[in-house]
């Protein structure tokens, strides 16, 4: 079986929905699953055993692009692909697989898409988080409900290259021989996912006092944060700590998160490449929920305040105050690293 999946936008999303590919591989183990993404989805696709081919999206995101959209859809008649996927809810993210003349074209009903998809589900939101959303696609209208459900979901995996990431270590001086914990202070959506700079220094020095090693994890966006936390530490303590936000390249920021025992995050794109190469997570939430979208591990502590206006999935505080992060105090977020690293440390036992 030749599969076409129409793939979503973001790094994090990406992410999960290889749950949707472990589940076509359970279901057909000879399936070939090429994966149309975004260019800066495909290194997290290479690392992902279940995909064939990534398929490189040549329309920006956000953009109609009618004339791209048919070119490419033509140019992939010749792959025969037998079935699509299409896990964006968009109508023209549904037009390429029309184009193509794949025959079983698999989504979710969103805005308008009668007719450009031919197994159309109903209703998304009979399931409460995305990652069931998700595989629901690989089982049949009947089954879906009994067989997508998180508990039984498999989680993502990403492939780690050894040798590239102690390139990487060598190359930023950290040291494999001592421990290493990963802070991810950016936040690609907005503001209101992002938890105060000076809470992730205050986290980062009792983590250095501690004998880590504390890398900073981001994009060329997250420098300006992640420079406010280097600043906040001590001479000495700076020597412990490595700013590899704009440094690094997706792949090697998988390869170096691999190497951290914990990672500390928002509810990011990198929370979700942590928690696909087996890292403990300490996820912070403000104006998300864990109960769409959360880590998919069971080494997570996941740490939010109880305000009433959270979540409210802004990008900025509609109120102006920003208490559902501001309130979250550090203490309480190492409380829940204590509690989460002891808890595993009596099962390991």
């Amino acid at each position: 079986m030749k599969t076409l999946i129409i793939g979503p936008s973001w790094v994090g999303d990406m992410v999960m929905s290889q749950s949707l590919y472990k589940r076509l591989k359970d279901h057909h183990p000879d399936a070939l699953i090429d994966v149309l993404a975004p260019a800066w989805c495909k290194p997290i696709l290479e690392r992902m055993p279940e995909v064939n081919r990534a398929i490189e999206m040549p329309v920006g995101h956000g953009q109609f692009s009618l004339s791209e959209r048919w070119n490419l859809g033509k140019s992939l008649r010749e792959e025969q692909y037998d079935h699509a996927y299409v896990l964006p809810n968009s109508a023209k993210s549904a037009l390429i697989p029309l184009f193509a003349k794949v025959p079983y074209r698999t989504g979710w009903k969103g805005e308008m898409r009668y007719g450009l998809l031919n197994d159309l589900r109903p209703d998304r939101r009979v399931f409460q988080f995305m990652v069931e959303r998700y595989v629901a696609l690989a089982h049949n209208k009947d089954t879906m409900l009994s067989e997508a459900m998180i508990d039984d979901i498999p989680h993502p995996s990403l492939n780690v290259d050894e040798t590239n990431q102690l390139s990487c270590l060598k190359r930023f001086n950290i040291s494999k021989n001592l421990p290493i914990v990963g802070l991810c202070p950016g936040a690609e959506f907005g503001p209101a996912k992002r938890w105060p700079e000076q809470h992730y220094a205050y986290v980062a020095k009792q983590l250095i006092t501690e004998g880590n090693q504390v890398c900073l994890f981001g994009g060329p966006k997250d420098k300006s944060v992640t420079e406010g936390i280097v600043n906040a530490l001590s001479e000495q303590q700076r020597a412990m700590c490595f700013n590899l936000a704009g440094e690094t390249s997706l792949v090697d920021a998988v390869d170096l998160l691999a190497a951290c025992h914990t990672v500390f995050s928002n509810d990011s794109g990198l929370m979700h490449v942590a928690a696909a190469v087996n890292a403990n997570i300490v996820a912070i939430y403000g104006s998300s929920s864990p109960k769409y979208t959360p880590p998919l591990s069971t080494k997570v502590r996941i740490v939010n305040t109880d305000i009433n206006c959270r979540p409210c999935f802004k990008r900025e505080c509609p109120l102006g105050h920003l208490d559902c992060l501001n309130k979250l105090s550090p203490q309480q977020v190492l409380s829940s690293y204590y509690d989460l690293t002891s808890t595993l440390s009596v099962e390991k036992q």
